[in-house]
């Protein structure tokens, strides 16, 4: 399993993810995992972290979904892991994604401020506005509309920036779909639409990452593209 690595000091390394590559395991899969390369090129991670029951999650401070790739941290040390961990709680840390969604927009950026909870008709799904149950979690997510386009088959897309200033489970596949505008390929929440654009797989990419390291220096990550990506923006997306 070849995982680049963006940076690296002695209580950290930010790594870009595969998309494809769960983080964890789940219990419900034999897939390999981050968690696997983490212990064989990092043994003495073992430890390090948190426990969720019986799974181990070694230096695992936040994590990408499956079909998600980009920049993600990983801490070496327990006091590296505490440290994050506080960052990420009090939202100091500054995430930015790129992603394509299906439609276009009448403004050029905007903020989605909307509760997430359980969809009511499908557990496998989070849900915001009408149609959530149970207790719902705070999340905001401010957006940008990079470029608006149109592909060969008259389709309307939009190269997007997004960054959630909450961290909760799908919350930016859940904030597009609440707008009416689903991130490309994602078969969960936009299960209507065709593959489009080249994608294979949900068009998400964790582009940046700033948090500050034991000594509070910040530090800024930038993971570069995939090749579904490139292939995407040098095809639609005019220099």
């Amino acid at each position: 399993m070849e995982i680049p690595v963006l940076f690296e000091n002695d209580e950290m390394l930010v790594i870009n993810k595969p998309a494809g590559l769960i983080v964890h395991a789940d219990g419900k899969t034999n897939k390999p995992t981050l968690v696997d390369w983490i212990l064989e090129k990092y043994p003495n991670i073992a430890g390090v972290g948190e426990k969720m029951g019986d799974i181990e999650r070694p230096g695992i401070v936040h994590r990408l979904d499956e079909d998600t790739s980009g920049a993600l941290i990983i801490a070496k040390t327990q006091e590296a892991f505490e440290h994050l961990k506080a960052q990420f709680q009090d939202r100091r840390t500054q995430k930015e994604y790129h992603a394509f969604v299906w439609g276009h927009f009448k403004e050029p950026a905007g903020v989605v401020d909307e509760p997430i909870g359980r969809n009511a008709n499908d557990f496998r799904r989070w849900h915001a506005g009408r149609g959530t149950r149970g207790e719902t979690r705070e999340a905001v997510t401010r957006w940008q509309a990079i470029e608006q386009f149109v592909d060969e088959n008259n389709e309307q897309f939009s190269f997007m920036h997004l960054f959630p200033k909450t961290g909760r489970t799908h919350q930016l596949r859940v904030h597009m779909k609440y707008l009416q505008r689903p991130i490309v390929a994602d078969s969960l929440y936009g299960p209507s639409k065709p593959l489009a654009l080249g994608f294979l797989r949900l068009a998400l990419h964790a582009r940046k990452i700033s948090f500050f390291g034991l000594n509070n220096e910040e530090i800024t990550v930038e993971a570069p593209y995939p090749a579904d990506f490139e292939n995407a923006l040098a095809k639609y997306i005019p220099v």
